[in-house]
């Protein structure tokens, strides 16, 4: 979905908001919440449930898009004595204000998560706790799911803490200035240490075999001087992997503490099948990405440059072996036959974002019980079993949103330009009919399906001049054709 969420101006009736709308209906995405969850969390934001630890000397930062008001982590980094690195990351404690099994429970089980539109987002929680009461702002006390990681000088995890504390984070900061101060070496600890510890753990996610891959984003970017928009690809900053890697370690972190305690939610994903791989390398040879025998697909996959057209239809091809990613759960000690994440390479687990996912919660309180030795809640017992079938579904659901944004965004801002020819490059084609594919534009922005009706393959991971044959705001989206 967009990383960078813009307000679309225009009136209701306007086709595009227009089109906004009909999505929404067609997905089923609730306008508001129910009177009784409304004042829940009103409720719930003048009187939450502290815990008796004070954290708030600790200076915590938090590091987010500009915009973002919905802040769910805050961390604080520094060096062990002795050698070493501490890292201690503040989440958003979202049970000190839900009530279980109240009103407002049972319609974030019904959202599951946050949906993201051109023109607005969909939240889990109302904004009164998810923008505000909750929320990590700046020089607001918060109550938090308070991790403290301690890693060896090379970045691996040595000791593990979470309890329940008030925070207060001290800066928000965005990723571009983040970047623009490392880059400078302006930047000082704690903030110095993000690259410190985010290549260590890089280093370590290569040695375990994970995958991170880099694949450009199409990002909604609102044009100011027109009050329009368009579409631009945006590749990732060193800063927000950095970053990610902070995230991961604490999933990681959370996923060993509840394996060792028996009970728990994981997010797993089987690895690759048989022939996938195959079919990947087969890949590399017709894009001429060189791809030696004694190069592990890890290690490949971080030499590639997304901006250069073969590597960016290689690394699109290569999100095949990341689909089928889901929620295991499992309790009383019997472990499930998959406990780990084939792209982390090790079990992991969605803890860091509650305000925006719902399973993050109920992970948070299994990591609480279990370096308590206490049992589990009970409201997590009784709603762990529909857990992974809920967040399929939102899964789902998210899905088909940010495909949708981007299909009705598209076709906007090519409806008066069908006939028109464009520069692209081929960057999937189907196995079992070669003749249709995915071709990604130099500019604007779009990706979307490309048909030689005369019946000729597509040139996988070649540059193509394509004619525009279709931008409809409906089902139908945009379409190309060879030129």
């Amino acid at each position: 979905m967009p990383r960078r969420h813009i307000r679309v101006t225009g009136a209701p009736e306007a086709p595009l908001r227009a089109a906004l709308t009909a999505l929404r209906t067609e997905l089923g995405v609730p306008e508001s919440f129910p009177p009784a969850a409304q004042a829940e969390a009103e409720r719930g934001a003048r009187a939450p449930v502290l815990p008796a630890t004070d954290a708030t000397d600790i200076p915590f930062l938090t590091i987010d898009p500009p915009a973002s008001t919905d802040l769910d982590q805050a961390m604080h980094l520094a060096r062990r004595p002795g050698g070493g690195f501490r890292v201690r990351y503040a989440i958003a404690d979202v049970a000190a204000f839900v009530v279980p099994n109240g009103p407002l429970d049972t319609e974030t089980h019904r959202r599951v998560t946050t949906l993201y539109f051109p023109d607005g987002k969909t939240p889990l929680h109302p904004p009164t706790l998810s923008e505000d009461a909750a929320s990590l702002l700046p020089g607001r006390i918060r109550p938090a799911a308070l991790w403290t990681i301690d890693l060896d000088a090379d970045g691996r995890t040595v000791a593990v803490d979470v309890h329940r504390a008030l925070v207060r984070s001290r800066a928000k900061l965005d990723y571009e200035g983040v970047q623009r101060q490392l880059d400078a070496g302006t930047a000082e600890e704690p903030l110095a240490l993000l690259k410190d510890i985010g290549e260590a753990r890089e280093r370590l996610e290569v040695e375990r075999g994970g995958i991170s891959l880099n694949v450009p984003e199409q990002e909604i970017v609102e044009v100011e001087r027109d009050h329009a928009y368009t579409l631009t690809y945006r590749a990732p900053l060193p800063a927000e992997g950095w970053n990610a890697q902070i995230s991961l370690l604490t999933g990681m972190a959370a996923a060993e503490l509840m394996l060792a305690y028996g009970t728990g939610v994981l997010r797993t994903l089987p690895a690759a099948p048989d022939g996938a791989v195959g079919r990947l390398r087969r890949t590399a040879q017709a894009l001429s990405v060189d791809w030696p025998h004694h190069v592990s697909y890890a290690a490949l996959i971080r030499s590639l440059d997304p901006r250069r057209p073969h590597h960016a239809a290689f690394l699109q091809e290569c999100t095949t072996l990341l689909r089928g990613a889901g929620y295991t759960v499992f309790r009383d000690g019997d472990l499930p036959p998959i406990t780990t994440h084939s792209a982390v390479a090790a079990p992991y687990a969605h803890c860091t974002a509650p305000l925006r996912r719902l399973a993050d919660r109920y992970a948070s309180e299994l990591c609480l019980a279990a370096v308590d030795q206490q049992p589990p809640p009970d409201w997590v017992l009784a709603a762990l079993d529909a857990l992974p079938k809920e967040m399929a579904e939102g899964g789902r659901r998210a899905g088909a949103v940010e495909r949708g944004c981007l299909d009705i965004v598209e076709a906007a801002l090519l409806k008066d330009r069908v006939g028109e020819v464009f520069e692209g490059c081929v960057v999937d084609v189907e196995e079992r009919k070669p003749t249709v594919g995915t071709v990604q534009l130099e500019s604007p922005a779009v990706v979307a399906r490309i048909e030689d009706d005369d019946g000729t393959p597509l040139p996988l991971g070649e540059r193509l001049r394509v004619r525009l044959t279709r931008a409809d705001l409906g089902a139908a989206g945009v379409r190309f054709a060879p030129a």
